[in-house]
């Protein structure tokens, strides 16, 4: 696994665990990472992550409406 270094100017207001925990959402909500590495990213553990992203109204699965058709036979 590659690890980079990132140094960016917050804006007033906005600490580090917040543009962490924001990037990781963010980045997970596109699909760029998974649950795991978003996680890491964040510096929670991967339930935290988990209730963060319902805080943020980010769903953990994402099924398509034909997707969840087919899982219920409907």
């Amino acid at each position: 696994m590659v690890v980079t270094d990132l140094t960016v100017d917050l804006p007033f207001g906005l600490s580090p665990e917040e543009a962490r925990i924001l990037l990781a959402v963010k980045l997970y909500e596109i699909g760029r990472v998974s649950l795991g590495q978003a996680a890491r990213t964040s510096g929670h553990t991967k339930r935290a992550f988990m209730e963060i992203l319902g805080k943020h109204q980010v769903p953990i699965f994402d099924y398509s409406p034909e997707e969840l058709r087919e899982e219920t036979g409907h």
